[in-house]
């Protein structure tokens, strides 16, 4: 097949997405459209076994379950508890509520999986204390976003899922390898917001004695005890994603009731809200799909990977034109929509080349954490802006936010010379 059509293919879809036509109507009308004019009416027959085999998917069962988990805790208000509580204990720091904006951002990531609810979360308990103490505007708000995007990161991550059944990756590998670049980046941001607080001369502490601070600690229970049941019976092969899920789930419902906060107008609102999130996110990945079967019937992928083969790029120089690739693509789409228009036809050229498939993993969730946070369409700077009190310009959040992009982006950069930082704990997992 001709490069031209590959081409046409993707001003096609780029022409349908500047007319505002979501992404999920884009990617299934370019791929029922081009399988029509290329295969005729035989190729509906394939798209009815490929949506059913969707819908069907174990490994997607788990998308709704971690999405449940993560309202159940926002609901019964486990986050504003883990918020004051880690306020407590980070307070000594040199911009201490800055810090705890990250540590809060982390450990509710590592509870629900998805950034924008992370981001809301937080940001609706932060902001208010941010503002009345003085901080800097761009600061607090950048260290929202950035902290935001740790949901699609930290294990249970539902882009690590979304991956795995893109790819027929093992999503425990997947969770398990997310852990210590999670852990590193936290440890990033918190080291740049030092440094920041000091240059700003936002460097009071919060004089909280050791009686307060523990007495604090029983507010972070539930997120620490869901994290290691949940992480914990996937690396030890106790429990699937999807069970993990479940068991994620049980918990949180223990919590919710023992809070006192478990009535049936709260778990009515968390089911509606799982239903509309898993809607919007099956029907993308649905979409994706049907573009897919096009796309490898047509060899597109394989006639890529031929094509990039032959320019000799190391895997090295491969890694950062991708880098520059999504950089320009996080400009303008969704991390979800990134995800599925990109990893079937990037996975095979990058694993041609040499790449480790989990490895490849986190560094497509790490461009995707970039994506979130910048402009024009960075979805986390828009929900931060949407829960200041102040609606001052959205500038102040992209300011805010671009460091903690620079910072990204060195460390992905460091993760593609030390790679075995990904791939060190599933190894030892699968030891």
């Amino acid at each position: 097949m001709p490069i031209s059509v590959i081409i046409i293919f993707f001003l096609a879809g780029l022409g349908l997405l500047f007319l505002g036509i979501p992404i999920s109507s884009v990617m299934a009308i370019i791929g029922v459209v081009g399988g029509l004019l290329v295969f005729g009416l035989p190729f509906m027959n394939s798209i009815g076994s490929v949506t059913w085999g969707v819908h069907n998917s174990f490994i997607l069962t788990a998308v709704p379950l971690f999405i449940l988990m993560g309202e159940i805790l926002l609901r019964s208000g486990i986050a504003d508890k883990m918020y004051e509580s880690l306020a407590k204990w980070m307070g000594w720091m040199p911009g201490n509520l800055l810090h705890t904006n990250i540590g809060c951002c982390a450990l509710f990531s590592a509870t629900t999986g998805s950034s924008v609810a992370c981001a809301a979360t937080v940001g609706t308990v932060a902001l208010p204390a941010l503002e009345e103490r003085g901080f800097s505007k761009k600061l607090s708000l950048g260290s929202l976003a950035a902290g935001g995007t740790m949901g699609i990161l930290i294990p249970p991550s539902i882009a690590l899922i979304i991956y795995g059944s893109l790819t027929n990756n093992s999503i425990s590998q997947l969770f398990v390898a997310g852990v210590i670049p999670g852990i590193l980046l936290t440890l990033g941001f918190i080291v740049y917001l030092m440094i920041a607080s000091i240059y700003l001369g936002n460097t009071g502490t919060l004089k909280v004695s050791w009686t307060e601070r523990f007495q604090a600690l029983p507010d972070m229970v539930p997120p620490l005890m869901i994290f290691f049941i949940v992480m914990g019976s996937i690396y030890f092969g106790f429990a699937t994603p999807t069970e993990s899920a479940a068991l994620g789930i049980m918990t949180a419902l223990f919590f919710a009731w023992k809070s006192g906060r478990l009535t049936f107008n709260m778990l009515h609102r968390c089911f509606v809200n799982t239903a509309q999130l898993t809607g919007m996110i099956i029907l993308i990945i649905t979409a994706a799909f049907i573009l897919n079967l096009t796309l490898s019937l047509l060899g597109v992928a394989e006639l890529l990977t031929r094509n990039v083969m032959s320019l000799n790029l190391s895997l090295t120089q491969l890694t950062f034109v991708m880098i520059l690739f999504y950089i320009v693509l996080g400009m303008f789409l969704d991390v979800l929509s990134i995800q599925v228009a990109t990893i079937p036809i990037a996975y095979p050229i990058m694993t041609a080349a040499g790449a480790d498939p989990i490895w490849f993993g986190i560094f497509i969730v790490l461009m995707s954490e970039v994506a979130m946070i910048t402009p024009p369409m960075g979805m986390n700077l828009f929900v931060i802006q949407s829960v200041r009190s102040d609606k001052g310009p959205l500038s102040d959040v992209i300011w805010g936010a671009l460091p903690f992009a620079a910072i990204m982006l060195a460390f992905t950069v460091l993760l593609i010379f030390l790679p075995e930082l990904v791939t060190w704990l599933p190894a030892k997992m699968r030891g």
